[in-house]
C-alpha cells in the first residue's frame, strides 16, 4: 500500500483515561499513581518511511504500554517525524521517555517540553488512527509554512510557540470526533459479557420491529391511495371537499409519523446518532397531526389552547436541539 507521506500526516490519539483529574494546586498529583502530573513533548525522526500497516502495529504497541502506566497523550506522524505528547505521572512518563529514547526505530530524539499540568489534554480518547490534510495544519494560527519546510525535530525546538496552537487544533478534532461518533444505544463492544447479551437479544428485537414498521408504512401508503381513490370515484366526481381534504391530510401525516417512528427505532441499531431530535420530531408531528384533523365543533377551548401550548413548546425544544447539535 502505498503512502504519500508529503500529503497526509498520521496521528494516534491516546488510550482512554479512566479518571479525569480533579486535582489543581500548583504541583497537581495523579489520582491513580500519586505523581505529580507532567506533559511531555518530544519529535524525532524515522530511520526509515512507515506505512499504515506499520503505524497500526505501533498503536497497539503502545495502547497496551501506556494503559498499564495511565499515561495519554497523542502522536502525530508525517513525512518521516514522529511529534508526541505524553501526559501522566512524572514518574511513568519520564521512565516511558528513557524508553522511547533508545528504541532503535527512531533518531534525533528531541525533548521539547516538559511542563506540570493540572488535567490533561487528551484524557479520554482510545488509540485511534486518521489522516489529517496538512493544508489544514498550515491554516492554523502559527502554523503558516512550518508543516512544509520545518516538520522536523529541529524545526520543533527553534518554533515551541507553534506547540501549543497545534496541540489545540488536535485536541478540537477529537472532541468532534467524539461527539459524532461515539454514541451507541446498544453497544456491542460493553465490558460486560451479561449486558453485550441483551444488548444483542434487543438488537433483534429492534430489527424485527423494524421490518413489521416496513409493513405499515406499506399499508398506510396504501390506505391513503385507497382514500383519494374513495372520494373522487363519488359523485361529484374527482372533487374533494374540506372534511374529505382533512382527513386526506390525516392519512397522509400517518404515513409520516409511521417513517418517523421507524426511524426511532432502527437509531437503536445504528451508531453516530442521538435520537432526542427524532423523538422530539416525531411528537412535534403527532401533535400537528391531531390538530389539522381536530372536529373543533366538539371539542373544548381549553383543550385546544392546550395542544396549541405543547405544540410550540415542542417547536421551540426542537429548535434549540438543533442549533446546539
Amino acid at each position: 500500500m502505498q503512502v504519500d507521506h508529503q500529503r497526509f500526516c498520521y496521528h494516534v490519539h491516546a488510550i482512554q483515561d479512566k479518571v479525569k483529574p480533579k486535582c489543581r494546586e500548583i504541583f497537581p498529583i495523579d489520582p491513580e499513581r500519586g505523581q505529580t502530573m507532567i506533559r511531555l513533548t518530544y519529535a524525532s525522526t524515522t530511520k526509515r518511511d512507515w506505512s499504515p500497516e506499520d503505524l497500526l502495529s505501533l498503536l497497539k504497541q503502545c495502547r497496551k504500554n501506556n494503559d498499564a502506566n495511565n499515561i495519554t497523550g497523542i502522536l502525530l506522524y508525517s513525512k518521516g517525524t514522529f511529534f508526541q505528547v505524553l501526559e501522566g505521572g512524572e514518574e511513568a512518563v519520564e521512565k516511558l521517555f528513557k524508553t522511547i529514547e533508545k528504541d532503535p526505530r527512531h533518531q534525533d530524539c528531541t525533548l521539547l517540553e516538559k511542563l506540570n499540568i493540572s488535567e490533561r489534554s487528551f484524557p479520554y480518547w482510545s488509540m485511534g488512527f486518521e489522516k489529517i490534510d496538512p493544508r489544514e495544519l498550515s491554516q492554523i494560527e502559527g502554523m503558516n509554512d512550518f508543516f512544509e519546510h520545518a516538520f522536523n525535530p529541529a524545526g520543533f525546538a527553534a518554533h515551541k510557540n507553534i506547540i501549543d496552537p497545534l496541540l489545540t487544533y488536535l485536541r478540537n478534532q477529537l472532541v468532534k470526533q467524539v461527539s459524532a461518533e461515539s454514541h451507541e444505544e446498544l453497544p456491542m463492544k460493553h465490558a460486560d459479557p451479561f449486558i453485550r447479551n441483551l444488548n444483542r437479544t434487543i438488537r433483534m428485537g429492534v430489527k424485527f420491529l423494524s421490518m413489521l414498521m416496513v409493513l405499515v408504512i406499506l399499508l398506510s401508503i396504501l390506505e391513503v391511495v385507497h382514500t383519494i381513490w374513495v372520494k373522487i370515484s363519488n359523485s361529484p366526481y374527482f372533487l374533494i371537499n374540506t372534511n374529505d381534504l382533512l382527513q386526506t391530510f390525516g392519512s397522509f401525516l400517518a404515513v409520516l409519523i409511521a417513517i418517523e417512528i421507524f426511524l426511532n427505532i432502527t437509531v437503536y441499531i445504528r451508531s453516530d446518532v442521538i435520537p432526542v431530535k427524532l423523538v422530539i420530531a416525531t411528537a412535534l408531528m403527532a401533535i400537528a397531526r391531531k390538530i389539522i384533523v381536530f372536529d373543533y365543533t366538539h371539542l373544548a377551548p381549553e383543550y385546544v389552547s392546550a395542544s396549541a401550548l405543547v405544540l410550540v413548546a415542542l417547536g421551540i425544544t426542537y429548535i434549540l436541539v438543533k442549533k446546539h447539535d
